[in-house]
């Protein structure tokens, strides 16, 4: 198993401070110019907590959890996991961090169970860890038995989300980072995968910062709620407190006080420079 950063007793989990990030983008009418992904973004989460951020696509919540773990630099602030600067201590950063994307990458010639035997050698797992422990949170997360030999590149973007998230789970982590996790996943799937959030904060303490479209997810899994429009924080508490600060019954009405936008409305689309980095 990879041997992970000492954890400081009292740090924060995670502690973002006037966090920003920039992108060139192209405007017809005056070229290109330098854009916000993230505009000045401070928020904290303490040890074994759930922090759910709700924003469009082209919000920033991709950039954050990159951000958070160490894929790509920020243009200014600060940020530490556990204490460590993901600038200064990338390597005890990515110790501690797991993340889970919408567009996670793999092998796709080979199959589920060979890309987590991969991934489970390169945490250094033994093998008599990884027989038991592979089968195990591929059912958990819902995966089918029969089709756990068949190669990536055939499985449903569902599937390989499955895959990327039971990869995320192999080494029980510290800090994981969940960016639209089931996405894509059917109703019974998306329980299952909840479900199993849920019990890895029960039994391992994990601290989970939960990017997602999914507004009864972000009510249901965690203790606060952000609203993240066009790379600002508008709001992180509760939602209960989020919907009585806006008048809202809902989270979705709640987001549409904060923003001026239906939550299913997309902000502009990245440009080159931004596709690129966030690959």
């Amino acid at each position: 198993m990879r041997e992970l950063s000492p954890v400081p007793p009292d740090a924060l989990a995670v502690e973002a401070r006037d966090l920003r990030k920039e992108f060139v983008r192209k405007d017809r009418k005056r070229g290109k110019r330098r854009v916000p992904a993230l505009a000045d973004v401070s928020l904290t989460l303490e040890r074994g907590e759930c922090v759910a951020i709700l924003g469009q696509n082209g919000s920033g919540k991709s950039t954050l959890v990159r951000l958070l773990s160490t894929l790509l630099l920020p243009d200014g602030g600060s940020a530490t996991v556990f204490g460590y600067d993901v600038v200064r201590d990338g390597k005890a950063v990515r110790r501690l961090v797991n993340r889970v994307s919408v567009e996670a990458s793999f092998f796709k010639k080979m199959s589920p169970s060979e890309n987590l035997h991969y991934a489970a050698r390169f945490y250094g797992m033994t093998p008599s860890e990884t027989t038991e422990r592979i089968p195990m949170i591929l059912e958990r997360v819902g995966f089918p038995s029969d089709r756990r030999g068949e190669p990536m590149e055939n499985l449903s973007r569902g599937m390989q989300q499955k895959v990327a998230l039971a990869r995320a789970l192999l080494t029980s982590p510290v800090l994981l980072l969940l960016d639209e996790p089931t996405t894509g996943l059917d109703p019974r799937s998306k329980l299952e995968v909840q479900d199993f959030i849920r019990e890895m904060r029960a039994e391992h303490d994990s601290t989970i910062l939960l990017c997602t479209h999914d507004l009864d997810e972000a009510e249901s899994l965690a203790e606060r709620v952000g609203i993240l429009d066009a790379g600002r924080l508008l709001a992180l508490e509760p939602a209960a407190d989020l919907k009585a600060r806006f008048a809202a019954e809902t989270l979705e009405e709640a987001f549409f006080a904060a923003t001026g936008r239906g939550f299913e409305d997309e902000q502009d689309e990245l440009d080159a420079e931004e596709r690129k980095a966030l690959a």
